[in-house]
């Protein structure tokens, strides 16, 4: 095996950005088997009283996902939130025009509630701006917040939940820079909508946040003029702008899908210098911050999806299976997103169960972890604190659409609070490992805890019913610590978490 050279040097004094919780967030869509089948299936024999998966909640539960945003995505923009409340019995069957389903409303707000205090997580709340609007977004708000003695409120009580559920984070809809959405609008339709919108919900609940609509993806042919056009109209009314992008390896090509979260880097930079000059042309004091808030590996099983008849009740539809090289792409853009934790503040992996997800289930059967959940898993557990500046000298190699790029992305943090420094590396390198030097200042000793390596020697390696562990991490890595500094072997294509303990 071929070995080549690579520094990384941190300083405790030089600290880029502490990290939200909410960066660790997931997402929840009525999509699929995600809901049914997925976390909801009171048939399971793991099932609790609510029909919640007892399985599932575990695997979840582990990940500690600090956020979930839920119903949507594309299903948001056709759902009547009403349909989702009340008796069970009394809801009805709708065409979901999104994903041309059928939708039962079995599962609704109230249980997804339940649900995510079951985890111990916070919720994320889409509103429907595609077929409906402000009027529809208010009563919502009221439904779920306000304590009592209106309409709404006091609906809510009747349904069973007297206490209000004080959902603080809000979506102003979802994707509505895309053609495919319901109820698609320009960014200046979107943008008086949403500003409207905002407004008024303000003026029930002064305390929510509000995330407004950014590009689907970098890739839009609208971006970047729909950032700057959306937040000519929502600036001071909004607190976070969404950014949406997706991953595959259609071509098959390593090198280059390994390198895909160089373009990351790119969107957020110039999100965040349209943000930035609207602030300066509105003369505001305000600062707006990013919400990540759909991002995963997502090619595997498009071919299938286009076999599926439509009209079911939750059929399986995007169900990609991982493999152990998407498991560094997400590695990756795990770290990409703590570097940029200064202005990121939410993201959510898209999603949790079943649909594009870190978990999988069989209908009655087994739930199991593929290969992606273990760097989501190690990065929320591990990743929270402050990242400090990381400076990296690394080989490179060359690739069409990124030019040259580091075979070592790597990205540390520190958690004052525990007396942790984590440090989260990927070597790239097909074939060359990396003889890691990390100088480390600032602090009076260091001590190794752990060293944890998830690798294989199969890129297209996957986690599967019949074999749930064939991709896992291992702590058998060689990680030393000499006078602060770290020597270390990554192997080629790994994802690497190095502990240290802080005197």
């Amino acid at each position: 095996m071929l070995s080549k050279k690579a520094k990384l040097k941190l300083d405790k004094d030089l600290k880029h950005a502490e990290v939200d919780d909410r960066l660790f967030g997931g997402f929840l869509e009525h999509l699929g088997r995600a809901v049914y089948t997925g976390i909801y299936e009171p048939e399971h024999p793991e099932s609790n009283q609510k029909g919640f998966r007892e399985d599932v909640l575990e695997l979840i539960e582990e990940m500690d996902v600090s956020v979930i945003r839920y119903p949507g995505g594309n299903f948001v923009s056709g759902y009547n939130w009403e349909d989702g409340v009340g008796p069970i019995k009394d809801r009805p069957n709708r065409l979901e025009l999104a994903w041309k389903t059928v939708e039962t409303n079995e599962f609704g707000t109230n249980e997804f509630m339940e649900w995510t205090k079951k985890i111990n997580t916070k919720p994320m709340m889409a509103i429907n701006l595609g077929t409906r609007g402000m009027d529809a977004a208010r009563n919502f708000l009221e439904y779920c917040n306000h304590p009592g003695g209106t309409y709404y409120s006091d609906l809510r009580k009747e349904h069973g939940y007297p206490e209000p559920h004080n959902i603080k984070l809000w979506c102003l809809g979802n994707e509505m820079d895309g053609p495919w959405q319901i109820g698609h609008k320009s960014a200046d339709e979107y943008g008086k909508l949403a500003n409207e919108t905002a407004k008024l919900m303000k003026a029930i609940d002064p305390s929510i946040e509000l995330v407004v609509c950014g590009s689907s993806g970098r890739g839009m042919p609208t971006f970047p003029e729909w950032e700057q056009i959306v937040l000519e109209h929502t600036y001071e009314n909004i607190d976070y702008i969404s950014l949406h992008q997706y991953f595959e390896n259609e071509a098959d090509n390593l090198e280059e899908y390994l390198a895909q979260t160089e373009g990351i880097n790119d969107f957020i930079e110039t999100v965040v210098s349209i943000c930035d000059f609207i602030k300066e042309k509105k003369g505001s004091d305000k600062e707006i911050y990013l919400s990540f808030d759909e991002w995963n590996v997502w090619y595997h099983s498009k071919e299938s999806d286009e076999e599926i008849e439509p009209w079911q009740i939750a059929p399986p539809l995007l169900e990609d299976i991982y493999t152990f090289e998407d498991a560094l792409v997400v590695g990756l853009m795990l770290i990409t997103l703590l570097k940029h934790a200064d202005r990121v503040k939410i993201a959510c992996l898209a999603q949790l169960v079943n649909v594009i997800a870190p978990v999988m289930t069989e209908p009655l059967g087994d739930a199991w972890k593929q290969t992606i959940y273990y760097p989501f898993l190690h990065a929320s557990k591990f990743g929270r604190g402050e990242v400090l500046q990381t400076r990296i000298s690394s080989p490179e190699y060359n690739t069409k659409s990124f030019g040259d790029v580091s075979c070592l992305e790597a990205v540390a943090v520190e958690n004052s609070s525990k007396d942790e420094l984590t440090i989260f590396a990927v070597n790239r390198s097909r074939d060359q490992s990396l003889e890691l030097n990390c100088q480390i200042n600032g602090y009076e000793k260091l001590y190794l805890i752990e060293h944890l390596v998830l690798e294989h020697d199969n890129i297209k390696a996957q986690n599967t019913s019949d074999n749930p562990n064939n991709v896992s991490p291992h702590n058998n890595g060689d990680a030393r610590v000499n006078n602060n500094r770290v020597i270390s072997n990554i192997s080629n294509l790994s994802w690497n978490v190095i502990r240290l303990k802080i005197n």
